[in-house]
């Protein structure tokens, strides 16, 4: 900082700006509970601005709008304001204009994808100040939202293998099938992440947890080599028949399509259900099939895998 900036009170960041773009994300895959999460092409976008006055501003465009924080409590003013913190940086005054499409409580990873938001947007101001590396952004991510299912994909995009050390979270991300075509059914009632995470049982059988290891793996090959095998590879005993009962339409409309041979299987904690289709003529199939069947109104998204994560770009320059 310069004597005349130190003197007028001026941030070193003064008229700096980024905006940012971040994929909804979608984890568990069936099997992989906390582990497996896949990056998809709808993004949430935020606009940042440094401005001369000290406190922080949100404002909400789209999903959330009149609904989330618009201050310092907002989750993505939040994630800037640790992030800063763990470099100790000072805060500058902030203005923040958020565009989301990312449903909220839906099980599409809309509080990842507003940490990473956030996260990535100091990335971005802190330009030439501080080097923050995808080991270090994964690691704030985690900190902030629990478990690095979905801020793992939402960082990086494509599929993504995501697990924990003594040292903190580490991930592998990996290219999938072309042929992998998602189906998001997205319904009109919200699921609490909490509620759903507490009615997983402590310990599970065995042989679930084999079952759901050779399921795992099974995916993996699925995703990346031999998108016919999705149905089997999408089988699980660890989490969605215990949480079949907080989310009854999901529970009815998966068993449905899986009856039906499709790969469907809860989206994140839900209540959302993704389809893994093969080929995008399966997905028009399974579309038509919940539009006849269902008694209740789903949102289906047609949506490509995310290649590329979140993204940040300076906008003062």
């Amino acid at each position: 900082m310069t004597i005349a900036e130190a003197v007028s009170g001026r941030s070193v960041l003064s008229g700096r700006s980024v905006t940012v773009q971040v994929p909804a994300t979608t984890a568990n895959l069936g099997p992989g509970f906390d582990t497996l999460g896949l990056a998809l092409a709808h993004y949430d976008h935020l606009d940042v601005a440094v401005r001369d006055e000290p406190g922080v501003t949100v404002e909400v465009h789209g999903v959330g709008e009149g609904e989330v924080p618009t201050d310092e409590t907002n989750l993505v003013a939040r994630a800037i304001i640790h992030t800063f913190a763990a470099y100790d940086q000072p805060l500058p005054g902030l203005n923040l204009v958020a565009h989301n499409v990312i449903p909220h409580g839906r099980g599409m990873g809309s509080s990842g994808a507003a940490i990473v938001s956030g996260i990535m947007a100091a990335k971005g101001l802190l330009e030439g100040l501080v080097d923050i590396d995808a080991e270090a952004l994964l690691a704030l991510a985690t900190e902030m939202e629990g478990h690095p299912d979905n801020v793992a994909p939402a960082l990086f995009g494509g599929l993504t293998i995501a697990w924990m050390t003594p040292e903190g979270p580490r991930h592998k991300k990996l290219m999938v099938h072309r042929g992998v075509k998602p189906l998001v059914f997205v319904p009109e009632h919200a699921m609490s992440t909490a509620l759903a995470r507490s009615l997983q049982p402590e310990s599970v059988p065995h042989e679930d947890a084999v079952f759901n290891v050779s399921r795992s793996a099974l995916l993996i090959a699925a995703l990346i080599q031999s998108p016919e095998l999705l149905l089997a590879a999408t089988e699980d005993k660890l989490h969605q028949s215990y949480r079949a009962a907080a989310m009854p339409e999901t529970n009815q409309l998966i068993t449905l399509l899986r009856e039906h041979g499709f790969a469907a299987v809860v989206s994140g904690a839900g209540p959302s259900i993704l389809v893994l289709a093969s080929d995008p003529g399966q997905r028009l199939v399974a579309a038509e099939l919940v539009a006849a069947e269902s008694d209740t109104p789903w949102q289906a998204l047609m949506l490509a895998v995310d290649f590329m994560g979140a993204t940040v770009s300076r906008t003062d320059v």
